[in-house]
């Protein structure tokens, strides 16, 4: 799934922070959930519009980011 499908970021939904697209659920509130140990099934049932294949698309695209030959890149990027 293409990271534009994926992730919206619009100024007028939570000031422009990262959402799954087409709700207003913050990517960080996966990242948060598992973070703490919560199963993705638990939380899907919390964001019931986020779908399973978006969590794991979107989970897919981290790892391949994260594990990527270019991650030196990445880091000072983020930094």
């Amino acid at each position: 799934m293409d990271i534009k499908a994926l992730i919206t970021i619009d100024p007028d939904i939570l000031g422009g922070q990262p959402v799954f697209a087409g709700t207003r659920v913050p990517v960080e509130s996966l990242f948060d959930h598992l973070e703490a140990g919560v199963p993705l099934a638990e939380f899907l049932d919390d964001f019931p519009t986020v779908s399973r294949e978006q969590a794991v698309a979107l989970l897919e695209v981290a790892n391949r980011l994260l594990t990527s030959r270019n991650i030196a890149q990445l880091y000072e990027a983020a930094a």
